[in-house]
């Protein structure tokens, strides 16, 4: 399948719809993925990117559609991972003439990856390639999300190539953000952003500034992953804004594992205690729930409470990962609180709020514990913990 952008540009990307974890297994991706990968026909011919290489042969024959591989003159890699570039190598060999176009990191990780010895043309931000009627741009983007990430942009068509920047892991029948649901592409767009992106917020602050700045016109925003954004496409611009601020809504986010129910009976009382004070929350049971869709969760919320029963002097394995992720994406704007039940040595608390303290989130107060099966007065103590958090975060 191709898909025309504007005239002489196209879409000979591919989409995964069977895709459901991504980095390994390290990212859930429920709704599938596409790689997006952009032909240009000018006076001279410019492919920018290409496709995961299990799907090499389709994308050669998508391009086949509309060009041979041998006029390529230009191919863009803005960025090495294998997502993008791993159909270089079936791309160079087709393509004998073409130049390959990296940012100045780039050729260090497009070498490290293929070993391929490719001549290769370095460019950085400012620097343009003249392709005819129209020219091609660069906009260096390091940490968005790798050191070697830029951004491509199409003069005269007014595209704007991002690589990962406002992409989705989104497979849809269309092409385009104004033919697809608008719910399930902005979630998407959410959770791409708060599993990837949010270390580097400040990054993506000043980079929006700086493309704002250049005074680009944008018709088209052309990401490497999910739909193309053609209908108002800047609005994809000032969500990233927005999330990059980090500015959290008044929700608490409670996230748990249980053996033998106390913790789950704790966490449910806490929750009670937060709904007597109108506090939106919502609990999440690591052992059942997706990881990452229980980070996006983390992010919207103020507060973040976290329980765990105590074994092995230490907390459950369904948890451990949550916090390594908190500690990770360095989420900010927010406070912390532990709770757990124990029979024996009861250590998890403690636990949790050195994590925290790790993850530079503040506890909001002092954790709760409950020993055995909790009585009628835990949870009465559970549900003023709740009440006592309610106050803190009611005030975001």
């Amino acid at each position: 399948m191709v898909e025309q952008l504007k005239e002489g540009v196209y879409w000979v990307g591919v989409v995964d719809w069977g895709l459901r974890h991504f980095h390994g297994h390290e990212l859930s991706t429920h709704r599938g993925s596409s790689y997006n990968a952009y032909l240009i026909r000018d006076e001279k011919n410019v492919l920018v990117d290409t496709v995961w290489g299990p799907f090499a042969e389709e994308f050669m024959e998508n391009l086949r559609r509309v060009i041979d591989p041998a006029d390529l003159d230009i191919v863009v890699a803005n960025h090495a991972e294998v997502d993008h570039s791993g159909a270089l190598p079936a791309i160079m060999e087709a393509a004998p003439n073409a130049t390959l176009v990296v940012s100045k990191n780039g050729a260090r990780s497009i070498e490290g990856y293929y070993h391929a010895g490719w001549d290769v043309k370095v460019v950085g931000t400012g620097d343009t390639i003249d392709i005819g009627r129209n020219s091609l741009a660069f906009v260096e983007a390091p940490m968005l999300h790798w050191p070697d990430s830029m951004f491509t942009y199409l003069t005269g068509h007014n595209i704007l190539m991002p690589n990962d920047a406002f992409g989705q892991h989104y497979a849809t029948a269309f092409r385009f953000n104004d033919q697809v649901n608008r719910k399930e592409l902005f979630e998407e767009a959410l959770k791409y952003y708060v599993n990837i992106l949010t270390p580097y917020s400040d990054r993506v602050l000043k980079k929006i500034d700086e493309l704002l700045e250049m005074d680009l016109a944008v018709d088209i925003i052309a990401p490497s992953h999910g739909v193309i954004w053609r209908d108002e496409p800047l609005q994809i611009v000032e969500k990233y804004r927005e999330w990059a601020r980090q500015e959290p809504q008044p929700y608490v986010a409670i996230l748990y594992d249980t053996m033998w129910h106390a913790t789950r009976r704790m966490a449910e009382a806490i929750g009670d205690g937060l709904a007597e004070e109108g506090v939106d929350h919502k609990l999440l049971h690591m052992a059942v729930t997706d990881r990452n869709d229980a980070l996006v969760e983390v992010f919207k919320a103020h507060t973040v409470v976290v329980g765990s029963p105590t074994v092995n002097f230490g907390i459950l394995p369904t948890v451990t990962p949550i916090l390594e992720d908190l500690r990770g994406l360095k989420f900010k704007n927010k406070i912390g609180a532990a709770f757990g039940s124990y029979g024996w040595s009861g250590e998890s608390v403690k636990l949790i709020e050195e994590h925290f303290d790790k993850c530079g989130i503040p506890l909001a107060c002092k954790g709760i514990r409950c020993q055995w099966q909790p009585a009628e007065d835990d949870l009465a103590a559970c549900r003023e913990f709740g009440r006592n958090l309610a106050g803190p975060t009611r005030d975001v």
